[in-house]
This record gives structure tokens, sequence and C-alpha cells, in this order.
């Protein structure tokens, strides 16, 4: 249950659903983010670790550059873990 909420409490900021929509069509950079959505490269990053620590985003290293994309997997999961968790 404790996953769940991380993860639900995670896609509750209007800013985090926006990122996740690029998220799951690819990978993309924290600076392509900044610059798709006209904010910080900093605050993309702080969005990005939220979603890095609720388990939604594959992280992989290209160069210099880190690229971050939305494990689809786990959010289609997200569902059923939600109803298992209030069904104990």
């Amino acid at each position: 249950m404790e996953a769940v909420t991380l993860r639900l409490d995670a896609l509750t900021h209007p800013m985090r659903m926006r990122l996740c929509r690029n998220l799951s069509r690819g990978a993309y950079s924290t600076s392509e983010l900044a610059d798709a959505y006209g904010i910080t490269a900093p605050e993309v990053s702080r969005h990005l670790a939220v979603l890095r620590k609720a388990g939604l985003l594959i992280t992989q290293r290209r160069g210099r550059y880190v690229l971050h994309q939305l494990d689809l997997a786990v959010v289609a999961r997200l569902g059923g873990d939600f109803l298992e968790s209030v069904l104990r």
C-alpha cells in the first residue's frame, strides 16, 4: 500500500502529469523537458526526482546526458495495485 500511495502522490502535481505525457512517448533529457515546458532544469529535476522515488521512471545514461522515460509497465499496474491495496 505504501508504494501505491507514493506513486499516486507523485502523480497529483499537474506539472508531473504533463511531464509524464512526454515521458510516456519516449526518453527525454532534463534540458529537453525544461525547454518544452518553459521551466528551469532544476525545477524539472525536482519533479523527476519525485517520479523516480515513486518508481515511475526508467533512467539511462547516454554519454554525458541522462535520459528519463516513464516505466509504462509500472503505470499499467497502478490501477490493479490500488484496487488490491484497498480490498485487503
